[in-house]
């Protein structure tokens, strides 16, 4: 049982490594077999096809960051329920974007995965897209339901474009947590995730309150 498991997590590691440095396109089985040490039938017997590894790297990642998340947003939107009050937005953008910071700094391969998110992006294949985004997209209409909750006042198309520029702020942070060298001299780059969390969160709760 165990070698199964690690031949499956030896290819997803592999997999996640070649499509972020290359692209989805750019990555052959015959690439992900020759890196991972397996053949070509592993692949197929474990995923069936390029697709669905590609579809189960999002899969593996997004699973546990999406429980957090859901946890933590739909416990902040009921306790502030049973209190009668607005969800605290800071709470909230805190259960939407602390959980990707940490993984970064925790999970093993967390460079490459966010390498691949951005890569798949930018990528002109709609059909790659459409699978993260197929991930990403259930916690942030979550995450933006308890945001028009905990602002009410604040039309909702405001809101809508203030949550993708909190994004936008989590994304730039991430790459650049990965490029020291773009730091001017006297600033730390290896700020931890809890202070970077604090950071982006005033940051962002600041631009969201906006009135």
């Amino acid at each position: 049982m165990n070698d199964v498991r690690d031949t499956k997590t030896r290819i997803l590691d592999t997999a996640e490594k070649l499509f972020a440095g290359n692209g989805f396109h750019g990555t052959s089985l015959r690439d992900i077999t020759k890196d991972a040490g397996v053949n070509l039938a592993a692949v197929n017997y474990h995923f069936g096809s390029k697709d669905a590894l590609f579809e189960e790297v999002f899969r593996r990642r997004f699973l546990p960051i999406n429980r957090i998340r859901r946890d933590k947003l739909e416990r902040i939107r009921e306790e502030a329920r049973q209190e009668n009050l607005r969800p605290s937005t800071r709470e909230v953008l805190q259960a939407f974007l602390a959980p990707v910071l940490h993984f970064r700094e925790t999970e093993p391969g967390a460079a490459a995965f966010i390498t691949l998110v951005g890569r798949t992006i930018s990528e002109p294949d709609d059909r790659l897209r459409e699978i993260l985004m197929g991930h990403f997209r259930p916690n942030f209409f979550l995450c933006f339901a308890i945001l028009c909750e905990a602002l009410p006042n604040i039309p909702k198309d405001v809101l809508f474009w203030r949550l993708q520029f909190s994004i936008g702020a989590m994304s730039h942070t991430l790459f650049l947590l990965g490029h020291a060298k773009v730091f001017p001299e006297g600033v730390i780059p290896d700020l931890d995730a809890g202070a970077i969390t604090d950071l982006i969160v005033s940051f962002v709760t600041a631009g969201m309150e906006t009135q």
